[in-house]
């Protein structure tokens, strides 16, 4: 006969009943936001792609946390946004309160430029990406080569910024495993330098830049088939590229394939969002959740619309997946890529 009193071990079993079927994270959550505002670090100066994606989801992700913190966007440029990395894993407050946004190829960069990297990038807490990008290579319609079998028997000359850019490591890496005939003129400060480089004839084309960006940018030249999109990175295509050969596709053995997914995965890494390593995890939690609601909300979708954003998310337990995947590279396929993005010869 119950007598009102638990025994014991029948009291910590409904304890735990309890606290099953309660939301572990809802109420330490909400007491800890409630009040605070969170920094959005943005790994690149304004008004660029990277910043504009940033500042879209800072608008908006904060109404879908608990305790409804505003989202203090700041940018941090420097090192292809490598610092806000380093600050993440050394210096910001591992609370809650500040995360980041950077390149899709930071993950990469403890591998590939150890030197640069203060951070492990399978230890950061990746709260997800707001786009799977897919980067393509094209030429101008008077290129001497409008193919990828054309690229293989005839020198063409691609525009590009510098080292550790799309623009040089893709070209590097397709003409040593490949056997491209890329030739790169580097030193240009930009995709916009490079496109009338093209059109007065100094180069032929581009490689590594995103679909969605040259969609936006020169819509124009995609219509009148000014230029030919010649070739698109990462592991699957995209819906609007179906005969574009994937270049990974072509690879000869494993070894090859793993070469150039080190360098490629960066695509569906796309445009991501981290917090410092250590993180709480019911607030890495519910930072993660409500990214996923954020990139379902009508008012931001809306606003990335306006802005001609694409928007293919990725779950930050997705990414984190991506991300120690990457950092379980081979060494010996590590040490490859490297010499070749460094110019030099691949021995095999």
């Amino acid at each position: 006969m119950f007598n009102g009193t638990l025994s014991p071990r029948i009291g910590a079993f409904a304890g735990a009943l309890l606290a099953v079927s309660t939301p572990v994270f809802a109420q330490p959550v909400t007491d800890f936001y409630k009040g605070k505002s969170i920094r959005l670090l943005i790994g690149f100066g304004p008004g660029g792609g990277y910043d504009i994606y940033a500042r879209a989801v800072a608008a908006h992700i904060g109404r879908h946390l608990p305790g409804n913190p505003p989202i203090v966007p700041q940018n941090m440029p420097g090192a292809g946004s490598v610092l806000v990395a380093n600050h993440l894993a050394n210096v910001a407050p591992r609370d809650g309160t500040v995360i980041g946004a950077f390149a899709s190829g930071v993950p990469s960069v403890p591998l590939l430029t150890p030197e640069q990297a203060k951070f492990d990038a399978a230890a950061l807490g990746w709260i997800g990406s707001a786009n799977n990008e897919v980067q393509i290579d094209y030429v101008w319609h008077t290129s001497p080569a409008t193919t990828l079998d054309g690229v293989r028997k005839t020198e063409v000359i691609l525009g590009a910024t510098g080292p550790g850019a799309a623009s040089v490591d893709f070209p590097l890496m397709v003409n040593e495993i490949l056997g491209f005939k890329y030739k790169l003129i580097t030193g240009y400060k930009g995709t916009a330098e490079i496109n009338l480089a093209m059109e007065r004839g100094e180069v032929h084309g581009v490689a590594g830049l995103t679909w969605a960006g040259t969609r936006s940018a020169t819509p124009e030249w995609v219509r009148d088939k000014k230029i030919m999109i010649i070739a698109q990175y990462g592991r699957t295509p995209h819906p609007d590229l179906p005969d574009v050969p994937l270049v990974i596709d072509l690879a000869k053995n494993e070894r090859d394939r793993q070469a150039l997914n080190l360098i490629f995965s960066r695509q569906e890494i796309g445009r991501p969002f981290a917090s410092p390593p250590s993180l709480p995890p019911e607030r890495l939690t519910a930072l993660r959740r409500a990214f996923d609601a954020t990139m379902k909300d009508r008012e931001f979708l809306a606003d990335a619309d306006r802005a001609k954003l694409d928007i293919l998310p990725v779950d930050g337990e997705t990414v984190a997946e991506m991300v120690a995947g990457l950092a379980a590279t081979p060494p010996d396929v590590v040490a490859r890529v490297r010499k070749i993005l460094a110019g030099q010869p691949d021995k095999k």
